[in-house]
């Protein structure tokens, strides 16, 4: 065998080697929403599933709306939120396996510490919007179909009003990039909790209206059925929901922001959602 022949095929034995140790790395697509991203529980819960896995999650942070239809054309393993009728429309078509509850905060009504629209003393959303409309004060919208937009449609609904003008910015952002938008405008936003203390000391803007039962925020994890998509990582995404839902994974959640914030941004809530 000559040198030139050796060389050739330990050159096609490397090759095959390293095809064979990439075909057996394990990872999952995760899509979900923002708020879990911005809000940093992701870096905390993800280093500890992977570590004790050895299968890497990708994230694939958008708006729920996003998210799951990203997991409808067969491009993510497994999804975490926050938008309960989209996420029961999902599950009624077929596309998932198991939904779970994982955890629960709130959306808050965030604005100017002036309080342009007079919302102090409101103590309904609904109420709020009505008076941000008459007043036509600035509202940044996220206008991109996230758990938080679909929120806040529904209570645009309840007041009876169709948003529209000059006043309502719809954004087509993120939720921490909303809250940066209505910060630079002056304007309210609605926000869930996890994501406004995370950008607390960025921004001026101050809760304006807190506590309406209307405004609880679930988020779900959703299992993808297999047999829409026969690709997915189905085992690998079966460990990542155990792990969300396990006492591991809901004291994680509960402990999340308290050393940094004063306060837990989530409550864990590992049950059947509704």
């Amino acid at each position: 065998m000559t040198h030139l022949t050796r060389f050739a095929l330990l050159v096609f034995t490397c090759f095959l080697c390293g095809c064979g140790r990439q075909s057996t790395l394990k990872s999952i697509t995760l899509a979900t929403t923002t708020s879990t991203q911005d809000s940093g529980l992701l870096d905390a819960l993800l280093p500890e599933f992977e570590k004790a896995t050895k299968i890497k999650v990708k994230v694939v942070a958008v708006g729920s709306g996003q998210a799951l239809e990203l997991a409808r054309r067969g491009d993510a393993d497994v999804l975490l939120t926050h938008a309960p009728d989209a996420e029961k429309k999902f599950m009624a078509d077929g596309w998932g396996a198991e939904r779970l509850a994982v955890m629960h905060n709130d959306f808050v009504l965030v604005g100017p510490a002036e309080d342009p629209a007079a919302l102090k003393g409101k103590t309904t959303a609904v109420d709020a919007l009505r008076a941000i409309a008459d007043k036509s004060a600035p509202f940044v919208s996220r206008g991109d179909e996230s758990g938080t937009h679909q929120k806040e449609k529904a209570l645009w609904k309840d007041a009876g009003i169709a948003p529209a003008g000059d006043w309502y910015i719809r954004s087509g952002t993120s939720m921490a990039q909303a809250l940066r938008m209505a910060n630079e405008k002056n304007a309210y936003v609605l926000t869930d909790r996890a994501t406004y203390l995370a950008l607390k000391k960025e921004i001026a803007l101050v809760v304006a209206l807190e506590g309406d039962e209307k405004l609880l925020n679930r988020y779900s994890v959703i299992r993808l059925n297999a047999a829409k998509h026969p690709h997915i990582a189905r085992e690998e995404a079966d460990r990542f929901a155990r792990f969300l839902t396990s006492a591991e994974g809901q004291k994680m959640i509960g402990a999340f922001g308290v050393e940094r914030f004063g306060q837990a941004l989530f409550v864990p809530d590992a049950k059947s959602p509704d």
